[in-house]
């Protein structure tokens, strides 16, 4: 059995669609209270999953702009700050976690957007000849069972050594938003399906002729959940891309890189997540995933509780967002 050791978290995107508030921090920096009640940036939140999934270390792909930023959160605390703590034995603890997890970090800087493909290439150099889990950081996951999301996909690498991807059952309005995949079914417990195709973010009347996945309700289709365990081989073909510039709305898309990977020959899985994903990219999805944090946290009485009340106020009328 391969044990997958190694985590690549993509976190150099511009984070557009939460402007104005990434005019100051960064998308990836953007608090949440996790489930421990700790207040923290939502890259750390994505990097302890991995840890705790048994990765022993983790590649930050960043961009110019933002490397400063993470990489302060994770440095040291200053004489003066360590000071200002004093008595405060549960920030002293966060502070000893985070150099732990300093421990396990590499940088590798995206120069130039030019791709989602072209910011996990960046990691080549870094994975080398390992399989590499790999993490969206702008996606936050939960789960009620005993195993964390990441911990999940890891499973099913080890058990068939093939590279896998964690999807979804998602309504074909959604499509437009992530890659898509259909295949043979293989197993039940999680299920676990054969890959025959892989297309991103398909129109619907295509999906409806090439991507319905037998077993699954008209209308669902198995998309993306953002985590994947693939073997180094995907960089070859992320490499036949950028070097012949075969680029997809002007970037270099991984997905494509994916389905040559399938295409090779090489065994490529799906397996269905016990688990929901959060995307903190955009307004909506933030105030999302601080709630599934919260409702699964041990203020989990006291958001409830909160909840509540809310609801049984009648709302006023709420002006629209500016358009």
């Amino acid at each position: 059995m391969t044990k997958v050791r190694k985590a690549v978290i993509t976190a150099a995107g511009r984070g557009t669609r939460m402007y104005p508030a990434t005019t100051t921090i960064q998308k990836e920096m953007l608090p949440l209270m996790d489930m421990d009640g700790i207040c923290k940036p939502a890259i750390q939140i994505i990097i302890e999953e991995a840890l705790q999934s048994g990765i022993e270390e983790v590649c930050l792909v960043v961009n110019p702009h933002n490397r400063e930023q993470i990489e302060n959160h994770f440095a040291p605390l200053s004489a003066d700050v360590m000071r200002t703590f004093k008595g405060k034995d549960w920030a002293l603890l966060q502070s000893a976690r985070i150099q732990e997890i300093a421990a396990r970090l590499t940088f590798v800087v995206q120069e130039t957007p030019e791709g989602y493909g072209h910011a996990v290439f960046q990691a080549r150099k870094w994975v080398g000849n390992e399989p590499f889990l790999l993490m969206l950081g702008d996606h936050i996951y939960t789960t009620t069972e005993p195993s964390r999301c990441a911990r999940q996909v890891m499973d099913v690498y080890e058990q068939y050594e093939a590279s896998v991807s964690a999807v979804q059952q998602t309504p074909s309005e959604l499509l437009h938003l992530f890659g898509t995949v259909c295949g043979n079914r293989i197993a039940d417990v999680p299920p676990v399906y054969e890959i025959n195709s892989i297309v991103e973010k398909p129109a619907i009347d295509f999906a409806e002729a090439n991507l319905r996945q037998a077993g699954l309700l008209h209308g669902m289709y198995l998309c993306f959940f953002g985590m994947h365990v693939l073997k180094p081989a995907v960089f070859d073909f992320l490499q036949y891309a950028i070097d012949n510039n075969l680029r997809e709305g002007g970037e270099f898309q991984f997905t494509s890189a994916q389905e040559r990977l399938r295409a090779s020959g090489d065994r490529y899985l799906a397996f269905e997540a016990r688990g929901d994903r959060h995307d903190i990219g955009i307004p909506f999805g933030y105030a999302q995933t601080q709630a599934a944090l919260a409702l699964q946290s041990v203020y989990k009485e006291q958001m409830l509780a909160s909840l509540v009340r809310n609801l049984a106020v009648p709302q006023k009328n709420v002006p629209t967002a500016f358009l």
